[in-house]
C-alpha cells in the first residue's frame, strides 16, 4: 500500500489550523501517523528534556520512558541530529528493545534551527520495512510538524 506523504501533509496543517496546542498537535501527529501507516506496531514521540529523551504521545504498547543521547537507534539520532532508518534492529548494536515485536525502525529528529527537541519514532514488526521514499516523507511531515508548533512564551525544549 503506498503512503501518499503530501495527503498527510495536508492533514497535518489541518489539524494545526484547528489547534496549534503543543501537547494536541503531538497527540494528533501520532495518532494520524500510526492510523496511515500501514505494518506500524509503535509510533510515538520522544522530547529532549537535558540530555535524554522522555517518552511523549504515542500509539502502541507501552514503552520506554527515558532514553539516554547516544543509547540506542533514538538516542543516536537524537544525540548526531540525523535520520536512522534501520533494516533490523536486532543488528543495531545497542538497540533498546521497548516492544520485542519490532523488527525495523525509522526515528527522524525533530529540529528547530540547530537543536533536537526530540524525536519521531516508527517501529514495525517487519525487517526492511522503511524505504527510502518513507524517510523523505516522513522527514517532510517532521518539518512541517515542528514549523507548525505555536511555542508562544514556552521554551523550544520540552515543548510539552
Amino acid at each position: 500500500m503506498a503512503v501518499d506523504y503530501s495527503l498527510l501533509e495536508r492533514q497535518l496543517v489541518a489539524l494545526a489550523a484547528a489547534d496549534s496546542d503543543p501537547l494536541a498537535l503531538s497527540a494528533n501527529f501520532v495518532a494520524l501517523l500510526y492510523a496511515e501507516l500501514p505494518a506500524i506496531n509503535w509510533l510515538g514521540i520522544y522530547v529532549t528534556r537535558g540530555s535524554d529523551l522522555v517518552l511523549g504521545p504515542f500509539q502502541g504498547m507501552p514503552a520506554c520512558v527515558r532514553i539516554p543521547f547516544g543509547q540506542g537507534v533514538c538516542g543516536t539520532a537524537a544525540e548526531d541530529a540525523v535520520t536512522m532508518r534501520v533494516a533490523d534492529v536486532h543488528a543495531f548494536d545497542g538497540h533498546i528493545a521497548c516492544d520485542p515485536a519490532s523488527n525495523s525502525e525509522l526515528v527522524v529528529p525533530l529540529m528547530t534551527d540547530s537543536n533536537v527537541i526530540g524525536v519521531l519514532d516508527i517501529d514495525s514488526p517487519q525487517q526492511n520495512r522503511f524505504t527510502e521514499k518513507d524517510q523523505m516523507g516522513v522527514e517532510r511531515l517532521c518539518q512541517v510538524f515542528v514549523g507548525q508548533l505555536q511555542f508562544g512564551q514556552e521554551t523550544i525544549r520540552g515543548f510539552i
